[in-house]
Parts: structure tokens; C-alpha cells; sequence
């Protein structure tokens, strides 16, 4: 009796210590449910479609983890993604730049928009529900008004193939999302910056008596969220093949689910890169799967809220009360 309770407080230990181990777990039964339940879900392009669509949304969770971290929430990020990606487009079309230069010029506004965003908390002192909030409106009314509503057609081929391109077997856009991971987890895991970030998540007032700008760390996380939420937008509007006014709608509640799945914290101060990609591929896998089997979007959408609520809970309980 004595060593089974001695085996529960280990395996307990063990997932506040490694948080995505819960997760990873629930990943693999989910796919092998899938797997057996029915007979297209394994197969070859099947399994590429699933990295297809996790792509983008990793890029912005990616994101998100950062500002989550920071003890911050980014409610912008869909819109932004749309703004990005339908200003890029229609800078080709509409302007007639070369599709590089539109591309830049639409991811570095999306980025200008996580500046201001990071402007607002840092030095504003605006709660970062609030000034994201209000530029979640700012930036989808941009769109709208761009657009008058309607879709961005027309995009130039070679920009059309970065999302739907090729480099061998692998789609671009995964390796766009390969490239950023790496980039993220070494920011994060192997640099001062990355450092800063846990200790102003974890303790702001701490952190700033040590020398920690924390001021400079929140323009930052914001700025580089804006960022991976513009790539996110140029890489869906590629694919779709135009911009259109709705893209990337309830992106940032999906963001936030994939980060707080892979055990981020949404009190701030704890984030793990693994546990966001494990969270990304854990809701494509679920949207994938339902999707094959012919549950309804909405339904998905309802599911996707009681995730997000289950995760908080067993987060919480698991770091008592702290999540």
C-alpha cells in the first residue's frame, strides 16, 4: 500500500515537472482512435494534409506562447494574420508591387501592429486585454475597409506557391513553420532574451530590480508576436489562393488553446515550446480527424472551448490554483 502511494507521488512529480507528458499521452490515444476508427486517416496524404494545416497555426501559437509567458494575452492575433495577409495580396495586385515587396511590406505592418500593441503595455500601462482587444477591431477594420468586404483575387503564381509550393516531399509552408520553430526554442531556451522573459513572467518587480528592462522585453514579445502573426497570414492567403475578410476568424482563440494544452501558463512565468507544438498538433489532429468523419464545424468550435477549460482546471490543479 505504502509503495503504490510512493509510485502515485512520483508519477505526479513527474507531470509537474513535465506538464506536456499529460498532453502527449492524450495525443497519442487521440490518434490511434482516429487511426482505427477510420481507414483514410493514416494514409500518406492525409498525414501531409495534417502538417499543411498545423503549419500556420503553429506559427502563430508559437507566438503566443512568448506572450503568454510574459504573464500577457494577445487577442489581436487573427486579425492581424487577415491583415497582413490581405494587404500583402492586395499590394501585388492592387499596387502592382513585385510579390516580395508586398509580402514584406504586408508582414512588417502586421509586425508594426504587435509594436503598438507592445507600445500600449509597456509604456501606456494599458492592460494587454484591452489594447489587443482594441487593436483586434483596428486591425480587422483595416482589412474591411482595404477590401470593401470583398476577397483580394489575382495573386501573382510565385507567391501563390508559398503556400501551396513544394521543396522535394515537404510543403513550404512546413518548412517555414521548421524554421521559425527552431529560431523560437533556441530565443527562448538558449538566449538572455529568452531568460528575461520567464523572470519578468514569473515576477516582474523581481526582475526589474535585478536590471531586467521589462519594458524593452514587453515591446519585444508583442512586437515578435505581430510578426509570427503576419507570416501566418501571408502563408493562409497563399493558400487560399486570395485574401479574404474572414480569414483567420477565432485564430487567436485557437493560439491560445494549442499554448495552454502544451501546459503555458496563463498566470505567466511558465511555457514550454515542446508543449505548444504537442498542443498544435493535438487540435489539428482533432479538426482533421472530426472533419473525416463528418462532425460539424460548429461542434468543433464548442469542443474547442471545453478543451480550453479542462486544460486551465487540470493546469491548476496540478500547480495549486496557479495556472
Amino acid at each position: 500500500m505504502e509503495e503504490r502511494s510512493l509510485n502515485n507521488v512520483s508519477f505526479s512529480a513527474k507531470l509537474k515537472r513535465f506538464p506536456q507528458l499529460t498532453i502527449l499521452i492524450a495525443f497519442i490515444a487521440l490518434f490511434l482512435v482516429f487511426a482505427f476508427a477510420t481507414d483514410t486517416f493514416l494514409t500518406p496524404g492525409n498525414m501531409m494534409n495534417v502538417f499543411r494545416q498545423a503549419a500556420p497555426n503553429l506559427i502563430v501559437a508559437i507566438g503566443m506562447t512568448f506572450v503568454l509567458i510574459l504573464g500577457e494575452i494577445d487577442l489581436s492575433v487573427g486579425s492581424v494574420a487577415c491583415m497582413s495577409g490581405i494587404l500583402a495580396g492586395g499590394f501585388m495586385v492592387n499596387q502592382g508591387m513585385p510579390w516580395v515587396l508586398g509580402m514584406v511590406c504586408g508582414i512588417a505592418l502586421g509586425t508594426l501592429m504587435g509594436f503598438i500593441n507592445g507600445i500600449l503595455v509597456a509604456k501606456v500601462k494599458m492592460p494587454s486585454f484591452i489594447a489587443t482587444l482594441a487593436m483586434m477591431s483596428t486591425a480587422r477594420g483595416i482589412a474591411l475597409v482595404y477590401t470593401g468586404g470583398y476577397p483580394v483575387s489575382g495573386i501573382p503564381d510565385e507567391a501563390l506557391n508559398i503556400g501551396r509550393g513544394y521543396v522535394g516531399e515537404l510543403p513550404i509552408p512546413v518548412i517555414i513553420m521548421l524554421v521559425i520553430v527552431v529560431l523560437a526554442w533556441i530565443l527562448l531556451s538558449r538566449t538572455k532574451f529568452g531568460r528575461y522573459v520567464y523572470a519578468t513572467g514569473s515576477n516582474s518587480e523581481c526582475a526589474r530590480l535585478s536590471g531586467v528592462k521589462i519594458g524593452t522585453i514587453k515591446i519585444l514579445v508583442f512586437t515578435l508576436c505581430g510578426l509570427f502573426a503576419s507570416i501566418t497570414g501571408f502563408v493562409m492567403a497563399m493558400r487560399l489562393g486570395s485574401g479574404q475578410p474572414t480569414m483567420a476568424d477565432g485564430l487567436e482563440m485557437d493560439a491560445i488553446t494549442m499554448a495552454v494544452l502544451g501546459g503555458t501558463s496563463l498566470s505567466g512565468g511558465r511555457g514550454f515550446m515542446l508543449g505548444t507544438i504537442i498542443g498544435c498538433m493535438f487540435m489539428t489532429v482533432l479538426s482533421n480527424g472530426f472533419n473525416i468523419i463528418g462532425v460539424s464545424s460548429f461542434w468543433q468550435q464548442v469542443l474547442t472551448g471545453i478543451i480550453l477549460v479542462a486544460a486551465v482546471c487540470m493546469y491548476g490543479r496540478m500547480n495549486k490554483g496557479k495556472v
